[in-house]
């Protein structure tokens, strides 16, 4: 019988911790097989970012490390919610009716004196926690006399109308008007309107 050389054992051992080496090093990443094709290509283009982070000389990976996909959903979410458009002005719409929906129906930049309420519908885009929209209406020809000043905190996630009214019981005094519209303070948009007899 023929007796078993030490050197074979040896050789597979030797290549056998080779094989756990690399695989402990990354350099054998099997692609995962539960991925989703839609997380599949946002992980795709995350893990074609990842790189570019260098790393430090003599740091090897943990095992768990090719597991990407379910590191590359967390942070496309993210970058979708950062990426929302900030709270900002749209338009701006005078009239003297409104829908259920709080827009102007009866747009106009001409009123007349017995108008009880006026309109001004402010379009916006964006989200908000909390903006403070503004609007101050004016009569110029009373030296720009201060009819009204009404601010109204939006929190929104998207498009939405905020609209402001006026109101007086009597007759509105013939003349020329100012509404002037403001974000946090700061002027966006106005519109001058007249007040006579139609």
């Amino acid at each position: 019988m023929k007796r078993p050389s030490l050197t074979t054992p040896l050789l597979q051992i030797a290549g056998l911790g080779g094989l756990l080496l690399l695989g402990a090093c990354g350099k054998h990443e099997a692609p995962p097989a539960t991925a989703p094709p839609a997380a599949s290509s946002a992980a795709a283009a995350a893990t074609v970012a990842a790189p570019a982070a260098p790393a430090k000389p003599g740091t090897a990976m943990p095992a768990a490390a090719p597991a990407t996909a379910g590191t590359s959903a967390a942070v496309a979410p993210a970058a979708a919610t950062s990426a929302a458009p900030p709270f900002a002005f749209g338009k701006l719409t005078l009239g003297d009716a409104v829908n259920a929906g709080h827009e102007v129906t009866r747009v106009a930049d001409r009123f007349a004196s017995d108008d009880k309420t006026l309109y001004a519908s402010v379009a916006t885009v964006g989200s908000s926690s909390g903006a403070t929209l503004n609007a101050k209406w004016s009569y110029l020809e009373g030296g720009g006399q201060l009819v009204s000043n009404i601010s109204q905190s939006v929190a929104t996630d998207g498009p939405a109308i905020t609209t402001f009214k006026v109101q007086n019981p009597d007759l509105w005094p013939e003349g020329k008007y100012k509404v002037e519209i403001s974000i946090d303070g700061k002027p966006v948009a106005s519109q001058d309107f007249n007040i006579g007899k139609r």
